[in-house]
């Protein structure tokens, strides 16, 4: 249903803001969806064109994807809310496009696997929408969490979220990508050994230590591939670190 007159065009502003006092968003419309996921296939394009070898979509932490799937924060009253399926109908539909448009790349995508919050997303529907992204074409999940709901109570702990990632794994069978407070070499031997996840992903723990995958090697007896700049810092104790020495 088209509008017409003055206000034609103009978005309509939700109910209400999830934060009191803050301004609601504005509702989206069909054509600004359209330009929102062309703008997603423009950008993995370009990212592609400098070099990039794998893109991931972010539909965690209160991004826009994300506020989507939240049935807390999707108000709308249209194809893209209510039911699971139509408030997964728009990540997908950007998911989609993207893959299409880099057939020779892998795409993953970032979800919240729980919003903490009652009422909100959930592992259950993150299971679900993993499995849909499977099905088209997603080559990775990688499980955070929270980041959208100001009520959200997150029991935040050396591998918390990991319990996550396992659930994921067990609905699917493309690689799962565990995240959250994993900071020490063993730990993260352990989350992977143990198969509760397929990969681990450090953010902080390389900010701090970016040569964390160095003393990780180091420590578990592996090899890594130094620069020939930095052969010669091999430690003497771990004499077969680098194994291009």
């Amino acid at each position: 249903m088209h509008r017409t007159g003055p206000m034609a065009g103009r978005p309509k502003r939700l109910r209400r803001s999830l934060i009191p006092g803050e301004v609601a968003p504005l509702t989206l419309d069909r054509d600004r969806l359209r330009d929102i996921r062309d703008a997603f296939v423009r950008s993995a394009k370009r990212a592609r064109r400098i070099g990039v070898d794998l893109i991931q979509l972010h539909c965690a932490h209160g991004y826009l994807l994300h506020q989507f799937l939240l049935p807390l924060s999707n108000q709308r009253k249209d194809a893209y809310c209510g039911s699971l399926e139509n408030r997964m109908r728009f990540p997908l539909e950007v998911f989609e496009a993207v893959r299409q448009a880099i057939p020779d790349a892998p795409v993953a995508v970032r979800v919240s696997a729980t919003d903490w919050v009652e009422g909100g997303w959930d592992i259950e529907q993150t299971c679900a929408f993993a499995a849909m992204l499977e099905a088209i074409g997603c080559d990775a999940v990688h499980i955070s969490s929270g980041g959208l709901h100001p009520a959200q109570k997150i029991p935040v702990g050396p591998s918390y979220q990991v319990p996550l990632a396992r659930a994921v794994k067990a609905a699917v069978r493309i690689p799962v990508v565990a995240v959250g407070m994993i900071t020490g070499f063993e730990q993260a031997e352990a989350i992977v050994a143990t198969r509760e996840a397929d990969m681990v992903a450090l953010a902080r723990a390389i900010l701090y230590d970016p040569r964390w995958p160095w003393h990780a090697a180091a420590e578990l007896g592996a090899q890594v591939k130094a620069p020939k700049q930095y052969l010669r810092s091999q430690p003497r104790r771990f004499r077969t670190l680098f194994g291009n020495a």
